[in-house]
């Protein structure tokens, strides 16, 4: 039973990462509406999550791959986010705006994380991997506390 559930946690893993990094390898384009905007980010968030639920499992190239696709979607947020795009489903609160330089720092924060990650996992450092792990899941809560319906 145990092996069943690590298998499935393993493909899992592996499909999140090879769908991770294709995005990741592609040129980021800002969105052009706010629909868009609201579209896009919501994609990134669910990657996100996606990549943090299995990334505590992750070893060697697939912790490389899930950290780097990690960095470059913290480094987009901010432009997933243009005034005005508070729209159809988005749950985007005013306070973004309002307190724009919190919530970029968020997103600083992440990305740093996300770079410690990075260079931990390359480095085989299982430590430094899941320290940036906690700093990342901790970066979600804190932005959707103060920044989401």
């Amino acid at each position: 039973m145990l092996n069943r559930k690590v298998t499935a946690l393993a493909l899992a893993a592996f499909a999140v990462i090879g769908v991770a990094t294709a995005i990741a390898q592609d040129a980021f384009t800002p969105p052009a509406t706010p629909e868009e905007a609201v579209e896009m980010r919501q994609g990134l968030m669910k990657e996100d999550g996606g990549i943090l639920r299995v990334a505590g499992n992750l070893s060697g190239a697939e912790a490389v791959a899930a950290m780097t696709t990690l960095r470059d979607n913290y480094s987009h947020i901010p432009a997933l986010f243009p005034e005005g795009s508070i729209v159809g489903s988005s749950k985007a609160l005013p306070a973004i705006w309002e307190n724009w330089d919190a919530f970029t720092a968020i997103a600083e924060t992440g990305q740093a994380a996300a770079e410690a990650g990075l260079a931990a996992a390359e480095a085989g450092d299982a430590a430094g991997y899941a320290a940036a792990l906690k700093t990342l899941m901790g970066t979600c809560g804190q932005c959707h506390q103060q920044f989401r319906s």
